[in-house]
């Protein structure tokens, strides 16, 4: 089995780059903070990668986004400051990001981690949102100050996209950093997280066709945090919430806390605590790709959590490791989770490697930690992608499935046809083929997610003469499902 496949070439600035990424987060842009002449980038598939060293204007600190489309072709990009295109050049009104003191002190790159993030726009394949934050010093520290969206329209400037709405205040309050997402049990939504400072509660929104909504707040039980700088993680399946955390009176006592999700109601619970005394902070957090393992770090060690038996171990010490000089220490800082499956690591300051296991899933040292296992060839300072998992899908047969016209896991075709489309009097026939001997249900479902009609489909037909109740013009999805199996069509209503 082929392991990795490096290959470095040097890449013009006018290209764009579509190698063997399959989905939106197919590729991870290495850099240094300043406007660099050289640059790299990680193209990966669900087992290997290819990495390519460029010529690139957009240089990172701590915050990266970046965003493909569903077929690996790589779309933009945001330091925090401005939004890149494809040619990585300044995307159409993709300047000005984020007003405030962070930008006027780092503009090359905001120092925040996890700061934005990058999602595709529900329900309009067309549009994608940017997430972002926005810090201002307090006399102590930076607190994340403000949540914006900033919504791209990719059809804009010949296919490389111009921003339509940009530094649009969602939220108001002092945060820790970092932004955490997870798909709505719709399949659809996204869930946002944030967390607030100075207190143990986290503030909750959910990004619908109409935008962001805010859902509210939850106190989570546990000590207060206060700056923080952690990564705030969803498991691949949704499930699970974790992040690291700093007592504000004794900063040598850490901690690493893991929370059950809800993806239906978004809320938390089951709370896990691993308290350490390290003398050092926790930096990094992620979840294994099958999400029963959890990784945190601090500068100097790494640790593999078990999440069901509650335990931990050391799974890997720096080992002292600097290139090319002696301040270049490739210890550990930010962690990504990567379409391949594999957990890479990246160092407290710049430096030309980053860590990598092999197989996150493996309980403790089977895990395989490789240090400075990948040579960039290149600076890179710290920043990692806050890739949600985009291809999370509905869950079947739980209360909010029925509220998604999302696309779920187990797609059946049923042969399924609306006629007349569009239609004009709520009179339509479908017609289908169900599974043999057993029934279906058809639905009818708004723009907005609310189920509108629904009739129960005997298993011996095929074809039925419907009609809906009366309905607003508009475009709306009709679901035939039998079983954990569904398909979708979209049914347009003209007066």
């Amino acid at each position: 089995m082929i392991k990795r496949l490096i290959i470095i070439l040097p890449l013009f600035l006018s290209m764009s780059i579509s190698v063997i990424g399959q989905g939106y987060d197919s590729h991870w842009l290495i850099s240094n903070w300043t406007t660099v002449n050289q640059a790299g980038r990680f193209s990966f598939d669900t087992s290997t990668y290819i990495y390519n060293i460029e010529t690139r204007k957009m240089g990172f600190w701590g915050t990266q986004g970046n965003i493909s489309d569903a077929q690996g072709n790589f779309l933009m990009s945001s330091n925090g400051v401005w939004i890149a295109n494809a040619n990585n050049d300044t995307m159409l009104n993709g300047s000005g990001l984020n007003p405030g003191d962070e930008v006027n002190s780092w503009p090359n790159g905001l120092l925040l981690p996890f700061a934005n993030v990058f999602v595709p726009f529900p329900g309009d394949t067309n549009k994608f949102v940017l997430l972002h934050h926005a810090a201002d010093f307090n006399g102590q520290y930076y607190p994340a100050t403000k949540l914006f969206q900033s919504v791209i329209d990719i059809t804009l400037n010949g296919g490389l996209g111009g921003v339509i709405l940009k530094n649009d205040l969602i939220l108001t309050l002092n945060f820790n950093y970092g932004i955490g997402l997870c798909k709505h049990a719709n399949g659809r939504d996204w869930w946002i997280v944030v967390q607030n400072d100075l207190t143990d509660e986290v503030s909750v929104l959910l990004l619908t066709p109409f935008g962001v909504s805010n859902v509210g707040s939850q106190h989570l039980q546990v000590v207060p945090s206060w700056g923080n700088v952690t990564q705030l993680t969803f498991s691949p399946d949704g499930t699970k919430f974790g992040y690291t955390s700093y007592s504000q009176t004794n900063t040598d006592s850490c901690s690493t806390y893991i929370f059950d999700f809800d993806r239906c109601s978004g809320l938390f619970s089951n709370t896990r605590v691993f308290n350490f005394y390290p003398s050092a902070s926790f930096w990094g957090f992620s979840f294994s790709p099958n999400s029963k393992f959890a990784y945190s770090n601090t500068i100097n060690n790494l640790f593999q959590f078990n999440i069901d038996s509650l335990s931990y171990d050391t799974v890997a010490t720096y080992d002292g490791f600097s290139f090319p000089i002696p301040a270049a220490a490739t210890t550990f800082m930010f962690e990504y989770l990567a379409a391949n499956g594999k957990i890479y690591l990246t160092s407290g300051g710049s430096s030309q490697h980053i860590h990598e296991i092999n197989y996150p899933d493996s309980v403790g040292l089977a895990c395989d930690v490789q240090q400075h296992a990948i040579p960039l060839g290149v600076w890179h300072f710290r920043a990692v992608p806050n890739h949600p998992n985009y291809n999370l899908g509905p869950v079947l047969g739980s209360v909010c499935d029925t509220l998604s016209v999302g696309i779920p896991e187990q797609e059946h075709d049923f042969r399924f046809g609306i006629s007349p489309n569009p239609s004009a009097d709520g009179y339509i026939n479908i017609i289908y083929l169900l599974p043999q001997n057993k029934a279906g249900v058809f639905e009818v479902y708004n723009m907005t997610g609310q189920l509108v009609y629904k009739m129960q489909l005997p298993p011996w037909s095929t074809l039925q003469q419907i009609k809906l109740p009366e309905l607003s013009s508009g475009v709306y999805t009709c679901v035939v499902r039998s079983g954990y199996e569904r398909v979708g069509r979209k049914l347009v209503v003209m007066k």
